[in-house]
């Protein structure tokens, strides 16, 4: 017995301790947003697009409570002035600074815009949960109120919407919210739909889950990725039904300087200083492109095939 045991001895000799370890692979451990939010951060358009909007709505809340020009404040003899040092944008027709003008109006066109898309996110997870999940019957029914309230025209909801209510920013939210809601209706129901019948969802049937707890809990947060894609996709498109609207002068009331009221007002100084509506329209458009950086760069970091 011990010359096996001296034979083995001589066959195999222990480790150094120092050299235990010296292959081993270290890796963090993350959670599903951690390791989505390091997916995020190395696409550089995403995070461009992030940046620009932080900065986009930190000014838009800063700069008119700090400016000493008001929004409203007019001086004719400086009416349709050259971008400056005092007047970054330059000045309109009445004399009024344009950089406090576009800022306090991104305040009120982002401001409805993200409250637009927020209750939008929220009528569209539970009616479009409760009609995947559930089915048969209650799915028809459901999705055949959404044909049919889909099937007219959205401007004529909107027209008669503002008709009734006003001009006001709670009649522009319902207006933008009445049918902007069901394309995430859709999208929650087909991800509901697709993934109730996996185990996980199944074992939580199995040990007395409650409907609303599977919903919620297993069913809707593993289909985040693709909602949160559909809401940045949203606010971009409540930007431009708010700032179309009160272009063509249907929105919002004239005392409410949204974007696209400081776009209507610099329409007739198109062609003498189109400079004017030069900045409103930028902010337009790269507020909404910097939307849509951030919409693509989610959806690639909640792609779970590239995990």
């Amino acid at each position: 017995m011990s010359e096996n045991v001296k034979i083995k001895d001589e066959m195999f000799e222990l480790l150094p301790e120092e050299e235990k370890n010296s292959e081993f692979i270290a890796m963090d451990v993350k959670t599903f947003l951690q390791d989505a939010w390091d997916r995020y951060r190395r696409n550089r358009l995403a995070m461009i697009g992030l940046a620009f909007l932080i900065i986009m709505i930190v000014m838009s809340i800063v700069v008119p409570m700090v400016s000493k020009y008001g929004f409203e404040t007019q001086n004719i003899e400086i009416r349709n002035a050259m971008p400056s040092l005092e007047h970054p944008f330059g000045t309109d027709k009445l004399g009024r600074d344009i950089f406090v003008r576009v800022m306090y109006g991104g305040r009120i066109s982002l401001a409805i815009a993200f409250s637009s898309a927020f209750i939008c996110l929220i009528i569209g997870i539970l009616y479009g949960g409760i009609s995947g999940y559930v089915g048969g019957r209650v799915d028809m029914v459901m999705m055949r109120f959404v044909d049919i309230l889909d099937s007219v025209p959205t401007l004529l909801y909107v027209i008669l919407i503002l008709m009734i209510f006003g001009n006001t920013i709670p009649a522009m939210l319902l207006a933008i919210c009445f049918t902007s809601w069901i394309g995430m209706a859709r999208q929650v129901r087909q991800q509901v739909r697709s993934i109730k019948e996996m185990e996980y969802a199944l074992a939580a049937t199995v040990i007395g889950a409650s409907h609303s707890r599977i919903l919620l809990k297993h069913l809707v947060v593993n289909a985040i990725g693709p909602i949160i894609v559909n809401l940045t996709t949203m606010v971009p498109s409540a930007i431009f039904t708010e700032s179309f609207l009160s272009f063509v002068g249907i929105g919002l009331d004239p005392s409410i300087p949204s974007w696209g009221k400081l776009a209507n007002d610099c329409r007739d100084l198109f062609f003498t200083f189109p400079i004017q509506i030069t900045w409103v329209i930028a902010a337009i458009s790269l507020t909404c492109l910097s939307l849509n950086f951030i919409g693509d760069g989610i959806g690639e970091a909640f792609q779970t095939k590239k995990r």
